[in-house]
């Protein structure tokens, strides 16, 4: 057992007394209060939501910005406070972002301030692109002269996509329908950047799989001085289309077709230009590879103008090798490269400091991930943070007192907190207040001084406030959300605790549960587990966990106990090891630390039912449910799984090849992984939940584990929402008839309550006529 888990099994124990010991005194500090039970239609009404603090630091200066309701009738002012003495100016009142002949506000969906803070780009009317709304409408309103004006010519309503103002303020550079243009801001006349755009070449934005897997949306970039522009381009030409169906928008069905590389499929072709705003000719980087076996996963400009800095990935992931081009010579030329036998993570959060000379750097190349400084030409890297822990984000860099701030929580994987450590080496110091137990945040201003910091439990919604670093100094109170908490101080009482469960010597995962108000452990309760257990994400954190943290406790008032564990693959900051062992066997080792846990579990308590055991899940967990059914029948009686990956041969080259490999590299993992081949030994409940519009987790593969059950002769529930997302939220009346049929179904087939345990099998009569102890 290592350190880190040592730490992991005192801080659970800790934590289990703390969160039972919080429970019992909400509950003597409600004793007074009426109870108020939870209803389905309370919790999708949206009264638990919890309220933030939406603001922006200003690039330079201690100084936020946010929109408030205003004295006038009008819209939304735009205000700027101060940091340190909190004093308000209205930047902008509502009434200046009414269009000519209009009567009403521009709705702002997005908002950025130009370089000199003298004019306002609003992104207003959009549209959905995949997941995100990236296309709509761009307006410029001048702080000075009040006037206010829409971009983009006379091009067609809500097409233009990501504009964003060049360094020097003269000039706004945006993409529409595939092409990039510039808009001068002197005479607000159009250059059209690229001419090549079409359904198949994409300029300065992605196709579906680069912008899922790589979070790539924007894809081009001013150079600091404001005289040029680096962008992608993606040729999906050969890619495969897959084909959705839309059976409810007209008379006739209509075909929607887009490119989307299948695991073991071809790639699109990507590269990456440089082009003047002026116009001319595009100059492309020259980057070594097959453009269709790598990934240009980031590129940036340094502040040195006209150099930029690559990093490409090979399509295993095994190699994140970085490059610096330049306008001069665009030929690449290598710097350095991050390598991992099973894969490399693509990250924001480096930094360059030293004018450019050295690049703060995250990685794992010691077993845990750290931060290294890499020097640029001489010298040998340093790693800042040493010890057998992990750097969960690089923050921060404070250049006037020399240290960088990231978070980290060296002795519970379930939570976060503010670090500082100085940036030529030395000791690591914690900055979040050892009293403040939890999920922490933090928003910095550029010169490190201050930070908008969020703080919320598992039972206790965000408190937002502003405080000074780096003594962790609190200067105001933005949202601390009162009425949430006294609403929720008149629900019955749920006993939550957080808990460790060790599989195998050595492996301890982490869970939560809730048990339900009168829990008596003498009776024997059903258990209801909510799973996700991929690569992509947590479900045992101690934070603030919004709709489906209410929906569990309304679950668990209704009498089940509810609990989710986190297995090996999460993205715990638990070191390399674990998170990096279920390289080639996502699927395989997943579920069976969740049978494990299950396992050991009801060894611990003897109230779990093993004959009402329920598991549930979206995307990813939808896909581990559906292994928990299929793999462990005499474990599992009952599953809901919503939008899940039934085969990985259907999924994304991106995601599935970076955690399983090429499949004809490792067929046999993807094989045992997908649910699909075990379909023939379900035995339970099963319900199955899909939108037939989903462009991510395609309704494809539920079609073909319906075929699979059907030919084996087993029984379902099934659910299709129509033209319904991954989300399966658009529509009305979506997500309540979604909440309703998953709750409906477990209480048809998981009954819920305590049950007195089964009386032990009666002993066999001695035969007649046999003697004792024969």
């Amino acid at each position: 057992m290592n350190r880190g888990q040592r730490r992991g099994r005192r801080s659970g124990a800790a934590l289990v007394w703390v969160s039972v010991w919080l429970a019992w005194a909400g509950l003597v500090g409600q004793a007074a209060e009426p109870v108020e039970p939870l209803t389905l239609d309370r919790v999708l009404g949206g009264e638990f939501n919890a309220s933030g603090y939406g603001a922006r630091w200003d690039r330079e200066q201690a100084v936020y910005y946010r929109f408030e309701d205003g004295p006038g009738a009008v819209g939304r002012d735009l205000v700027r406070y101060d940091a340190a003495t909190g004093e308000k100016e209205v930047l902008v009142q509502g009434q200046w972002l009414v269009p000519p002949g209009s009567s009403r506000p521009l709705s702002v969906e997005g908002w950025t301030l130009s370089p000199d803070r003298s004019r306002l780009l609003i992104y207003t009317n959009s549209r959905r692109v995949w997941r995100a709304n990236t296309r709509g409408d761009y307006w410029l309103l001048d702080l000075t002269s009040h006037e206010l004006r829409q971009l983009g010519g006379e091009g067609p309503e809500a097409t233009m996509m990501f504009a964003t103002f060049s360094p020097d303020g003269r000039h706004v550079a945006y993409v529409r329908q595939n092409n990039l243009f510039v808009q001068s801001l002197d005479d607000f006349s159009i250059r059209q950047l690229t001419r090549d755009g079409d359904d198949q070449v994409i300029n300065g934005t992605f196709d579906w799989v680069y912008e899922e897997e790589l979070s790539l949306r924007k894809g081009f970039h001013w150079s600091p001085d404001g005289q040029w522009l680096v962008f992608w381009q993606v040729d999906t030409s050969r890619v495969p289309e897959f084909v959705m169906i839309d059976n409810i928008s007209g008379l006739y069905p209509r075909l929607v077709r887009f490119a989307y590389p299948k695991t073991g499929q071809t790639n699109s072709a990507v590269r990456l230009g440089l082009v003047s705003v002026q116009g001319g000719d595009v100059r492309w980087i020259e980057v070594p590879g097959d453009p269709r076996e790598h990934y240009l996963a980031r590129v940036q400009w340094l502040d040195h103008p006209r150099e930029v800095v690559i990093q490409q990935l090979d399509r295993r992931q095994h190699t994140n090798q970085l490059w610096f081009a330049s306008v001069e010579d665009p030929r690449a030329r290598p710097f350095f490269a991050e390598t991992d036998p099973a894969w490399v993570d693509v990250r924001d959060d480096h930094r360059w400091i030293e004018e450019d000379q050295t690049l703060l750097w995250l990685s794992e190349r010691d077993g845990w991930r750290h931060v290294w400084r890499i020097p640029r030409r001489k010298g040998r890297p340093q790693c800042l943070t040493p010890g057998d822990y992990d750097v969960i984000e690089l923050l921060a860099v404070d250049k006037e007192r020399g240290c960088f701030y990231f978070l980290a929580s060296p002795e519970n994987a379930t939570e976060r907190y503010l670090w500082c450590a100085p940036l030529k080496g030395g000791k690591a110091r914690r900055l979040t207040p050892t009293d403040q137990a939890g999920w922490h945040s933090y928003d910095i201003s550029p010169d490190g001084r201050w930070a908008i910091h969020t703080w919320s439990t598992f039972t206790s919604p965000p408190i937002v406030d502003l405080v000074e670093l780096p003594e962790h100094t609190r200067v105001r109170v933005f949202e601390e959300n009162e009425k949430l908490r006294k609403k929720l101080a008149r629900l019955p009482a749920v006993e939550t605790s957080f808990f460790q469960v060790e599989t195998e010597p050595g492996v301890l995962l982490d869970g939560w549960l809730l048990k339900p108000p009168g829990f008596d452990p003498s009776l024997r309760y059903p258990t209801f587990f909510h799973v996700y257990g991929e690569p992509a994400g947590q479900t045992v954190l101690n934070r603030w966990g919004g709709r489906n943290a209410i929906w569990h406790r309304f679950l668990a008032e209704q009498g089940y106990v509810v609990l989710s564990v986190d297995n090996r693959g999460t993205p715990a900051p638990k070191g390399r090891q674990w998170r990096k062992c279920i390289y080639g066997q996502v699927g395989i080792l997943a579920s069976a630390d969740q049978a494990a846990a299950l396992r050991a579990l009801q060894k611990r308590w003897s109230w779990m039912d093993p004959e009402r055991v329920g598991i549930w899940g979206w995307s990813g967990g939808g896909s581990m449910t559906l292994n928990a059914l299929f793999r462990y029948p005499d474990l599992y009686q009952v599953g809901m799984s919503v939008a899940p990956v039934p085969n990985m041969r259907l999924y994304d080259t991106i995601y599935q090849e970076r955690y399983m490999g090429l499949p004809s590299e490792n067929p046999e993992g993807y094989l045992k992984g997908s649910p699909l081949t075990y379909a023939h030994q379900l035995r339970g409940k099963l319900l199955l939940v899909h939108g037939t519009g989903d462009d991510n987790v395609h309704y494809q593969g539920m079609e073909a584990l319906i075929d699979e059950l059907v030919a084996h002769g087993k029984s379902f529930r099934m659910m299709a929402y129509p033209n319904r997302t991954h989300s399966i939220r658009e529509g009305v009346g979506t997500t309540r008839h979604l909440y309703r049929l998953l709750t409906s179904f477990l209480t048809e087939n998981l009954p819920a309550g305590p049950r007195q345990p089964s009386p032990p099998p009666a002993e066999a009569p001695e035969p007649a006529g046999a003697e004792a102890g024969s």
